[in-house]
């Protein structure tokens, strides 16, 4: 799995005019599956970024997670991330299809959701607009094939 996080102050996702989901303060993910992805790889992926430590304390410091900040999560399906770009046009055929994704992406919200968090997200293979105020920015990227 890939995942961009981005921390936000706030973001939403608009499907066909109406928006499908939006947050607060909290984590932005684009998350793309892979072939090689198992629920296993959704649960470890899930736990690293519920516990990601990058809001700032009172001292100014990135030593906050998700949870102690009351942060939600709006999650939105992203097979680009798979993207070969060894070309000028890309090729999406490292994605996983989505008779592996979907239920994948749907594992992954789940295991947040059991975390207790608030999770928001796209749907699956829509035309989506996504707005998001960045906070910081911070941004990171995660990718369950490379080693942490």
């Amino acid at each position: 799995m890939r995942a961009v996080v981005t921390r936000v102050a706030q973001a939403s996702v608009t499907i066909g005019g109406t928006v499908n989901g939006q947050i607060g303060r909290g984590f932005l993910v684009l998350l793309g599956v892979g072939p090689s992805d198992t629920e296993e790889t959704a649960r470890k992926l899930a736990e690293k970024i519920c516990n990601l430590r990058v809001f700032e304390d009172e001292d100014g410091k990135m030593n906050l997670s998700l949870e102690q900040v009351g942060g939600a999560l709006l999650v939105v399906s992203q097979f680009t991330l798979y993207a070969d770009t060894s070309s000028r046009r890309p090729g999406f055929s490292g994605a996983a299809r989505p008779d592996l994704a979907v239920p994948l992406y749907e594992a992954f919200m789940a295991h947040c959701r059991a975390r207790g968090f608030d999770v928001q997200h796209g749907e699956f293979g829509a035309d989506m607009q996504v707005d998001s105020r960045n906070d910081g920015p911070v941004t990171i990227l995660f990718d369950t094939e490379r080693p942490s």
